[in-house]
């Protein structure tokens, strides 16, 4: 058999196909960009077609690039974008509204009315979740009470539901396969993470039928074969996860303990806490890694809003710089020990936080504060918000880091992962394959194949292209760090003292 694995990566704004082989090296990939939709102030919506088209597109230009025929391909991992949700019709695949995408907030309202009865915790304890329109399940309710005649085809078992690995998969499979795997159905708001179940409880409280939902598979699985005239033979679905969690495979964080950062427009940190899920007082999410053979391994998640997106932001808006590449050469000039700090509280502030209302800042400007001490504050910003999320971490009872492997498309910057192994006084690893979701995907589909005999296997895959060392004293670091939170704590009184206007 081939040892050749399609990874699909669905992500928000494009979808890619990446060709790896037996030790996760990228081959060819190809990328296609799809239509956003904002219908309201709020609302995010995807054209279901455009996420499939896109899909099947980028990957039959991957295999046309490698010259390969289906047969040559041993199966195919599917990643995707979480939370964003889907509802269609069993016969005809036809969508009964467009995909609500995990940004959208239109559900905010109903959330708000949950919390006010009082069921934040019951809700956190069977899903390790906040009650927030960012997950699936008031995405379902809401299709449901405001498309004409959905929640009737749905209580006569007519429709269907499923996030985008399960979407993609009943396309691919010809809608034989209705399913998806742990990590992605533990971000519904729908499924008890201890009993490993759709709960009965849930889907009683946002009002959703039994009837809509998936199988839910190990994140390694038979999920069925393509349809043969889709790619000219049938290839096997063998891996589903989540994209946070895909990147958790991909980095071969396999120990509890270990712990994964990607840096996107955003930054999501997530640490193998094992066998046991650890509930969390601070605001974090308590999630599904993944599960292999029946077994779940369970990981502590926090994300923040702006990381990527801070560095655009100096760049397009303010035009402080031309690239973001220019940001290093800045940052050396200044250096880490500087007064200046800015706030990406753009959007509102996420983990720990979870501030809605905070708007961003930049505090401590003094008369010789110029251009490259702004752009220096918007790099050490993303290394004080992992620092905060690390911190909720070691205060929910987490193990202390030693490491941290980093992926995406922030992480070329050496100056700024130097800075984040300085702030949290401990190693970065950056790896020599930085496709992780995708690659996690891969070796998920490989473990089922056949490809991989074990984790321990792919573990040794897993190669460090730089490791970043802390050299700041600690003394230092937690002066910087105060400093931060000094910040951040004048950002949050000035929203709380907006609100009270």
């Amino acid at each position: 058999m081939s040892d050749m694995i399609l990874a699909i990566d669905q992500g928000t704004t494009s979808s890619r196909a990446i060709l790896f082989d037996r030790v996760g090296r990228p081959l060819h990939s190809a990328q296609q960009e799809f239509r956003q939709i904002y219908p309201r102030n709020g609302w995010v919506e995807h054209d279901p077609e455009d996420i499939w088209q896109s899909t099947l597109s980028v990957c039959r230009e991957v295999l046309d690039t490698a010259g390969l025929k289906a047969s040559d391909v041993r199966a195919i991992g599917i990643t995707n974008q979480r939370e964003t949700t889907l509802i269609w019709d069993r016969e005809t695949g036809e969508p009964v509204y467009n995909a609500i995408v995990w940004q959208d907030r239109r559900t905010a309202e109903f959330c708000q009315s949950l919390r006010t009865q009082g069921r934040s915790s019951w809700v956190a304890e069977k899903t390790g979740l906040l009650l927030d329109p960012y997950f699936s399940g008031t995405k379902v309710r809401w299709i449901l009470d405001n498309v004409e005649g959905v929640r009737e085809r749905a209580e006569r078992g007519e429709l269907a539901f499923g996030t985008v690995d399960t979407y993609l998969l009943w396309r691919l499979t010809g809608g034989r396969e209705h399913a998806t795997d742990a990590t992605n159905a533990s971000r519904t708001l729908l499924f008890n993470i201890h009993t490993q179940q759709w709960d009965s409880a849930l889907l009683d409280m946002l009002n959703v039928p039994r009837s809509l939902l998936p199988r839910v598979k190990d994140s390694a699985a038979d999920f069925g074969d393509t349809e043969p005239d889709l790619f000219g033979a049938a290839i096997p679905v063998a891996g589903i996860a989540g994209d946070q969690q895909a990147a958790l495979f991909g980095q071969a964080c396999y120990q509890p303990g270990m712990v994964k950062s990607t840096y996107g427009t955003g930054c999501f940190l997530m640490m193998n806490t094992g066998k046991q899920p650890l509930p969390s007082s601070n605001k974090l999410l308590t999630t599904v890694g993944y599960r292999l053979s029946g077994e779940v391994t369970y990981a502590l998640e926090g994300s923040i809003f702006m990381a990527g997106a801070t560095m655009q932001w100096l760049r397009d808006e303010m035009k402080l710089v031309r690239h973001a590449s220019e940001s290093s050469e800045l940052a050396e000039q200044v250096g880490a020990d500087q007064s200046v700090y800015l706030v990406p509280a753009f959007t509102g502030l996420g983990a720990p936080y979870w501030d809605p209302d905070a708007r961003g800042a930049i505090v401590g400007l003094t008369r010789d504060s110029g251009i490259a001490e702004i752009v220096t504050a918007g790099l050490q910003s993303v290394g004080y918000q992992t620092r905060d999320l690390v911190e909720a971490m070691k205060a929910d009872g987490a193990e202390r880091i030693e490491g941290l492997r980093v992926d995406g498309g922030m992480v070329v910057n050496d100056w700024a992962m130097q800075f984040l192994a300085d702030i949290l006084g401990a190693r970065v690893d950056r790896p020599t394959v930085t496709e992780t979701t995708a690659l996690g995907a891969a070796f998920l589909a490989g473990l089922q194949s056949g490809l991989y005999e074990s984790t321990e296997e792919i573990q040794g895959f897993w190669q460090c292209e730089h490791r970043f060392e802390p050299r700041l004293a600690e003394a230092d670091r937690d002066r910087l760090y105060a400093g931060w939170t000094r910040a951040v704590r004048g950002v949050r009184q000035v929203a709380e003292t907006d609100k009270e206007r």
